[in-house]
């Protein structure tokens, strides 16, 4: 019985796979506070809204995945490979994307879904209090 416990232990530790958030970006620490009573904000009252705000190193993409408590996911804007000058954009589809070099990540977990990219884009802390978010890096 021994045996087979750690030899499920050690399964489990070797298929976990490590989520590379980046550290090509430089490190920050910030703190937004998002009310979503405000008209720029309203569509993140309802699954699958998105918004923009400011922050972070180039700003922030908000989404109501409608899943989980909170139901909010924050990502970077600025590219994980950092090597773009624009923001990444997000049009409501299921990927946010670098325009430098057309590269995609997942808005559900930052994964990348281009091939011969490995870094994630990077996920920020959200806590959801009454009609307020705060989003952190920390």
């Amino acid at each position: 019985m021994r045996k087979l416990l750690v030899l499920f232990l050690v399964l489990l530790f070797i298929s976990c796979e490590k989520n590379e958030t980046n550290d090509i970006l430089p490190e920050i620490s910030f703190s937004v506070t998002v009310n979503l009573n405000l008209p720029q904000y309203i569509d993140l009252q309802v699954p699958s809204g998105w918004a923009y705000t400011s922050g972070a190193i180039q700003g922030i993409i908000i989404q109501n995945t409608g899943i989980g408590n909170p139901p909010f996911k924050a990502f970077e804007r600025a590219c994980p490979n950092y090597d773009c000058t624009t923001p990444m954009v997000f049009d409501g589809s299921l990927k946010l994307k670098c325009t430098c070099d057309n590269s995609e990540y997942s808005i559900y977990d930052g994964s990348p879904q281009t091939s011969g990219n490995r870094h994630f884009a990077r996920e920020y802390r959200v806590v959801k209090s009454g009609s307020t978010l705060n989003i952190t890096n920390f």
